[in-house]
């Protein structure tokens, strides 16, 4: 069943869902989604959330180790983060694909910085735009970022929620692991399990609130409007918020 929005737009308005108001919220370089979920958040429901995003006009920050020393003193309440691959115990991998670590089958940029976010972030909200069974899986190639780490290892914060175009997962810190939350509309949670590389269970879930029609006019016109004019992913703005027919192409 075709929705009146994109992937690109869902997920924007799920992960601006996740800012609060009054916190300090951030995402990395060349983050667009969880750019403009965050400049919709503030738009909408959080007026005294504190953004960062990474080489933007909205970065206090002259140089990155800034940026991280605010997540060592525990000072940044959530964080945008993505991974190649993720898998259920919420460890991510930015690295390589291939356990062999000598003669990886494909390598990546990494974390530069991210496993460290990890554990500093009160909360992390992992995002893939990609929900198949290679992406989320039951045990990563290469740890980036751990999920969990032993009890006597200083960590301010946990990972918090998965998202992707399909479903939010959220994690259970008692557990370790990451619950399937709600699946998105049109999918069901046989779609999820087809396309999960790790069980899910067979518990009820609820289904994800669809983007309001405030949402999807906001995120559509004055957010992409303010991302073109500070020049913060203005080509991805302009490509990829308010034109379904264009991306359906």
């Amino acid at each position: 069943m075709a929705m009146p929005y994109t992937d690109v737009e869902l997920m924007a308005i799920l992960l601006s869902r996740e800012v609060r108001d009054g916190e300090i919220s951030a995402c990395g370089a060349l983050s667009h989604i969880p750019a403009a979920g965050l400049l919709l958040a503030q738009a909408l429901h959080a007026p005294n959330a504190e953004l960062i995003i990474l080489n933007s006009v909205f970065n206090p920050f002259k140089t990155s180790r800034q940026f991280h020393f605010l997540a060592q003193r525990g000072e940044l309440g959530l964080f945008f983060v993505s991974g190649v691959q993720i898998d259920r115990l919420g460890n991510y991998n930015l690295h390589q694909i291939g356990p062999d670590i000598d003669h990886p089958q494909m390598r990546f940029p990494g974390g530069y910085g991210g496993g460290m976010i990890y554990y500093g972030a009160r909360r992390t909200v992992v995002f893939r735009t990609e929900h198949t069974s290679r992406s989320l899986v039951e045990k990563v190639d290469f740890i980036s970022a751990a999920g969990s780490c032993p009890p006597d290892v200083l960590r301010h914060g946990n990972p918090s929620k998965v998202v992707t175009p399909k479903a939010n997962f959220r994690f259970d810190t008692t557990a370790g692991v990451l619950r399937l939350d709600t699946v998105h509309p049109s999918y069901t949670l046989d779609d999820i399990q087809e396309n999960t590389g790790f069980d899910l269970g067979t518990d009820p879930v609820a289904i994800t609130p669809a983007p309001t029609e405030d949402e999807l006019h906001t995120l559509r016109h004055v957010i992409r409007d303010k991302m073109i004019s500070t020049g913060t992913y203005a080509d991805w703005a302009r490509k990829s918020l308010g034109n379904i027919k264009t991306q359906a192409a």
